[in-house]
C-alpha cells in the first residue's frame, strides 16, 4: 500500500493553494468542502477561482509565491504550470513538516486527492495513489450506481441513534447484530426510498423491541427492466436487484438483465405469451401478496415499463388493500428503447407531432382500436404485442383512411443483439412478417419518422 488512507478534520483549519488556474481552483473548492479556511496564492486567478473570491469562500492574495506563505497550515497544495514553482512551494513545506500536494506530480505528493462520492456523513475515497486518476473516477462512478444518494440521510439517522443503541445493548456484538438488521431490512429501505418518517418510526419500534416480527414486514418492488439492454436500467433498479430475496420475473426480461438479480436471490418465472400463460395474472398478483406477508423482499421484474401494458397498476392494487409496502421504479418502454436503438425519433418537427402508444393484443381474434384516432396527419403510432394481428392491424388502418404507402416499420427484440429492423409500408408489412418470420417482442412503428432508419441508426447488433 503506497498511502494510507486517512479522513482528515480541516474544519476551520488554515490551508494554502498556490495558483490561480482551474485546477487549483478545484482543489480549493474540495477543501472548501471539509470547512477549512483557505487562501489561494497567484498573481492572477481564472474566472471559477474569482467567483469563490467575490462569495468570499476563501481569501487571494494577490501575489507570486514567496516561501514565508508557508507557515503553520494544516495542507499546502501547489497546483501551478511552472515546475519551479511547484518544486519550491513542496521544498518549503516540507522544511516546515507540512504535507504537500503537488497537482499531476505523485512524487512530490505527501498525500493524494482522491476521487470522492460525497454521501455526507458517509464519505467514499476512491485512489489509484496518483498514477490514474481517471481509472479511480470510473471506480467512483461505478459506486454512484450503488450507493444513491439517500445513503446520507441514513447515515445521519444511524448517527442520532447511535447513542441509545449503546445504552440499549451493552455488548458489542449485541449492538452489530442489531445495527446489521437495522441496515440491510425495512429501515434501510423505507429511508433509501424516501420515506424518513417511516424509517425512523420503524427504528424506534425496532430499538423498543428488538423481537417483534411484525416490524420485520416485507415489501413488494415493481421494477421495470427496459426493452433488453442491462446499460438502459436505472441506478434504482439495480439496487433493488440487489436486495431482493424472491424475484418474479416475465419471458420480456432479458437473460442479461437477470443476471444482474442478487445470486443469493429465488427466481420465479411468472412468463406470458400469445394463448399460454404459466401462472395467471389472478395468482401473480396473490404470490406477489403471500410471499411479502412472509416477510420477504419481493422483487417483480416486468419487461419494460411496468405501467405502460405492463399491468403493474393490477398487481400492486392487492397490496394497497393488504396495506403492503411496495415501490414502483419505472423503466426505459420499448418504444422508446427500441425507437432509439433503430434510429427512429418518434417525433421530429419535419414529420411528426405527436405520438400514440396501442396495444395490439386480439380479443376473440379482432382487434378493438380506435381507429380514427390512429390515422392522423403528423403522428406517431406504436403499436405494441402487434405481431400477431399485424394483418388485421394493416387491413383496418387502410380501410379507416391510412394510405397503403404510409411508411412502416417492424423492430424485432430491440436493443438487444438480436436486434433487427425492416422499414417498409403499412400495406407491405404483413408479407414481410410472413417472409422474415420476426419473433416476439417485436414493435410496430408507423408514421413518415420511419423514413429516417437508415440515416440515423447507429445500433450495430450482434
Amino acid at each position: 500500500m503506497e498511502h494510507l488512507p486517512i479522513f482528515v478534520d480541516l474544519k476551520q483549519r488554515d490551508c494554502l493553494v498556490v495558483g490561480g488556474g482551474d485546477i487549483a481552483a478545484r482543489k480549493a473548492g474540495l477543501l472548501l468542502k471539509a470547512q477549512a479556511r483557505v487562501t489561494v496564492v497567484a498573481p492572477a486567478i481564472s474566472a471559477t477561482m474569482q467567483q469563490l473570491v467575490d462569495e468570499k469562500q476563501l481569501t487571494w492574495l494577490e501575489s507570486r509565491f514567496d516561501t514565508q506563505h508557508v507557515n503553520s497550515q494544516r495542507l499546502v497544495i501547489a497546483a501551478t504550470d511552472d515546475e519551479a514553482v511547484n518544486d519550491a512551494v513542496h521544498a518549503a513545506a516540507t522544511a516546515k513538516n507540512i504535507l504537500t500536494n503537488v497537482a499531476d506530480n505523485p512524487d512530490k505528493c505527501d498525500f493524494i486527492l482522491a476521487s470522492i462520492l460525497d454521501r455526507s456523513p458517509i464519505v467514499v475515497a476512491v485512489s489509484s495513489g496518483g498514477g490514474s486518476p481517471v481509472l479511480a473516477r470510473n471506480l467512483r462512478a461505478r459506486l454512484e450506481t450503488l450507493i444513491p444518494p439517500g445513503y446520507s440521510k441514513l447515515g445521519e439517522l444511524v448517527a442520532r441513534y447511535r447513542e441509545a443503541v449503546k445504552q440499549k445493548f451493552g455488548k458489542m456484538a449485541q449492538r452489530r447484530r442489531f445495527w446489521e438488521s437495522v441496515l440491510e431490512g425495512p429501515v434501510a429501505d423505507h429511508m433509501l426510498a424516501g420515506r424518513e418518517q417511516l424509517a425512523e418510526s420503524t427504528l424506534m419500534q425496532k430499538l423498543a423491541d428488538p423481537e417483534n416480527e411484525t416490524i420485520g414486514r416485507g415489501e413488494v418492488y415493481l421494477v421495470g427492466a427496459g426493452p433488453g439492454d442491462p446499460d438502459l436500467l436505472t441506478f434504482k433498479a439495480l439496487r433493488l436487484m440487489q436486495q431482493a430475496d424472491v424475484v418474479f420475473y416475465d419471458r420480456l426480461v432479458s437473460k442479461e438483465v437477470l443476471a444482474l438479480v442478487r445470486k443469493e436471490a429465488e427466481l420465479i418465472y411468472v412468463g406470458k405469451q400469445r394463448a399460454w400463460h404459466a401462472v395467471r395474472q389472478e395468482e401473480i398478483n396473490q404470490l406477489l401478496l403471500e410471499y411479502a406477508q412472509q416477510g420477504k423482499r419481493v422483487l417483480r421484474l416486468k419487461g419494460g415499463d411496468p405501467f405502460i401494458f405492463g399491468r403493474g397498476g393490477e398487481e400492486i392494487d392487492t397490496l394497497a388493500d393488504e396495506k403492503i409496502p411496495f415501490q414502483v421504479v419505472p423503466g426505459i418502454t420499448a418504444a422508446s428503447g427500441c425507437a432509439s436503438y433503430a434510429g427512429i425519433p418518434l417525433t421530429h418537427r419535419d414529420y411528426a407531432q405527436s405520438c400514440v402508444f396501442v396495444t395490439g393484443q386480439l380479443k376473440q381474434g379482432e382487434l378493438d382500436l380506435n381507429w380514427e384516432s390512429l390515422v392522423q396527419p403528423r403522428q406517431t403510432v406504436v403499436v405494441y404485442m402487434g405481431l400477431a394481428g399485424l394483418s388485421e392491424l394493416s387491413r383496418q388502418l387502410q380501410a379507416h383512411g391510412m394510405a397503403a404507402d404510409k411508411p412502416a416499420a417492424l423492430v424485432q427484440q430491440g436493443t438487444t443483439e438480436n436486434q433487427k429492423v425492416w422499414v417498409s409500408t403499412i400495406n407491405e408489412l404483413p408479407a414481410i412478417a410472413e417472409r422474415e418470420k420476426p419473433v416476439a417482442p417485436t414493435l410496430v412503428i408507423i408514421g413518415e419518422v420511419t423514413r429516417l432508419h437508415n440515416t440515423l441508426a447507429w445500433f450495430k447488433s450482434g
